[in-house]
């Protein structure tokens, strides 16, 4: 799905969202220069594999918030992490790094991302800003409605503390 299939497919499931479009960006620091009307609520989006390849992850958090991959292993039970390349990214979600964005599992066909978010996003006004699979958008949404497209399309989603 590209940035305008994820528009229709919002559309289509009768979902509230709200667009805005703006410059390319590529990390929290860009983004933080431009004027976006939830700042408080934008994702930091982290895709990560484990050391045999064989388990990746999608973590997503509060764009202030760090994410230190070691405690992340210890309370998952899960191998040692590293980021993962940027070809298995476009292999497995369609995209490109600087785009990374929990709508791209609906690209993963094969269901080999689990989908980590962090609860900080299920208090206050449950809204959440990512990437509509491209970097020159955010989309803001309800985040149970996020969580509910990905579960609908198969992979495995984690609401935990991080």
């Amino acid at each position: 799905m590209n940035k305008q299939d994820i528009y229709d497919y919002l559309k289509s499931k009768n979902i509230w969202y709200e667009i805005t479009e703006h410059q390319a960006v590529f990390n929290m620091l860009e983004l933080s220069k431009i004027n976006i009307p939830y700042p408080e609520v934008d994702a930091k989006n982290l895709f990560i594999r484990d050391d045999k390849k064989r388990n990746y992850y999608l973590i997503t958090v509060k764009g202030d918030k760090r994410v230190n991959l070691k405690d992340f292993k210890e309370k998952n039970n899960t191998r040692a992490l590293s980021f993962a390349s940027a070809s298995d990214l476009m292999d497995i979600m369609g995209l490109i790094a600087g785009a990374v964005t929990p709508f791209g599992l609906l690209n993963d066909k094969e269901l080999k991302v689990q989908f980590y978010i962090d609860k900080d996003f299920m208090k206050n006004s449950h809204i959440i800003g990512v990437h509509p699979n491209d970097n020159t958008a955010t989309i803001w949404l309800k985040v149970e409605d996020l969580i509910t497209l990905i579960k609908e399309h198969g992979n495995q989603v984690n609401i935990v503390e991080l």
